[in-house]
């Protein structure tokens, strides 16, 4: 059985597992990339629209979602399933655990926001270690994020639900 982290029923950015979703950008490091988030309804669909502009100036080149998890054990499941739509580009979803201490370190899932809404499921080993020799521990997530990044880009992707599988 999934465990739902977020089925967007809430008309605000409170998650279903009663977090606040928080829009972050580059400018916490020096960057001027920009971005918002807001509930919203796609193609009669309810979710979560993070919008913004990627900008590498600056050393920049990031806007993300974030969501916190606690320490949540999510060993008992195989991947995250997330059901998204948006403007083409690709996207990241970075997992947070115990071990990644320092801001930059993650592990990282790539994936494509079509214009049209789909369901994608990232298994657990296909997230890589970034900047971190220690492989995903799953036992002790901490964050999530969906995260456009890396290129200059127009960022627009709507997050219908979001939940582990197994």
């Amino acid at each position: 059985m999934p465990l739902m982290l977020d089925d967007r029923r809430r008309d605000d950015l409170i998650a279903s597992n009663q977090q606040t979703w928080r829009v972050f950008t580059d400018t916490v490091m020096g960057g001027v990339s920009s971005a918002d988030l807001i509930p919203a309804e796609v193609a009669g669909v309810r979710c979560l629209r993070l919008r913004g502009q990627v900008s590498l100036a600056n050393n920049g080149g990031f806007v993300q979602a974030s969501l916190d998890l606690g320490a949540l054990d999510a060993s008992a499941y195989r991947g995250i399933e997330l059901k998204v739509c948006g403007n083409g580009e690709i996207y990241n979803l970075h997992l947070r655990t115990d071990d990644t201490r320092i801001v930059w370190q993650s592990y990282r899932a790539s994936f494509q926001a079509g214009a049209d809404w789909q369901t994608i499921r990232l298994a657990f080993d296909e997230f890589a270690p970034h900047r971190i020799d220690r492989p995903l521990d799953c036992t002790r997530l901490r964050r999530l994020g969906i995260i456009a990044i890396g290129k200059a880009m127009q960022a627009d992707i709507c997050l219908a639900s979001l939940s582990f599988y197994a």
